[in-house]
């Protein structure tokens, strides 16, 4: 697996990582959630993050990184590629661009929180609702390099 720098032409198909990873991990929102989000993650997200793209050998993209400044605003796998190791590969790569990092992480998503953990994060904060004003809890973590 490598990681590269993404360009405006990774955008669809970044999208579309993103709605599967969420469908297969997000089991706490509804599908009108996912539907509502994807615009947001299509038109602003994919298009003002600093974005890497994760690459199968063979150069195909099976996961993201959306990062602001030393926040991870997006950590996404396609879901056959989860707990493959190319999660933790873009956490890496994260660290070593920007060292000590932040990740607000949906505290229904377990498996997130217990990723971020292993990664040396550590909750520093909870918000009831999340960016969007929804009630979905955020717990706001930190590692330092």
């Amino acid at each position: 697996m490598e990681i590269r720098r993404a360009t405006s032409s990774d955008r669809d198909v970044l999208a579309d990582i993103w709605l599967r990873s969420v469908r297969a991990t997000h089991a706490f929102l509804s599908e009108e959630d996912i539907r509502s989000f994807l615009p947001i993650v299509r038109n602003v997200a994919l298009v003002e993050l600093e974005l890497w793209v994760l690459e199968s050998d063979s150069g195909e993209a099976i996961g993201f990184l959306g990062m602001n400044g030393a926040k991870m605003e997006a950590l996404f796998l396609a879901p056959e590629f989860l707990r493959k190791g190319g999660g933790r590969m873009l956490v890496e790569h994260a660290r070593k661009l920007k060292g000590e990092l932040t990740v607000d992480v949906n505290e229904q998503n377990r498996a997130a929180v217990r990723f971020y953990r292993a990664c040396g994060f550590v909750i520093e904060g909870r918000s009831m609702l999340d960016g969007t004003g929804r009630p979905l809890p955020l717990l706001h973590m930190r590692a330092k390099k």
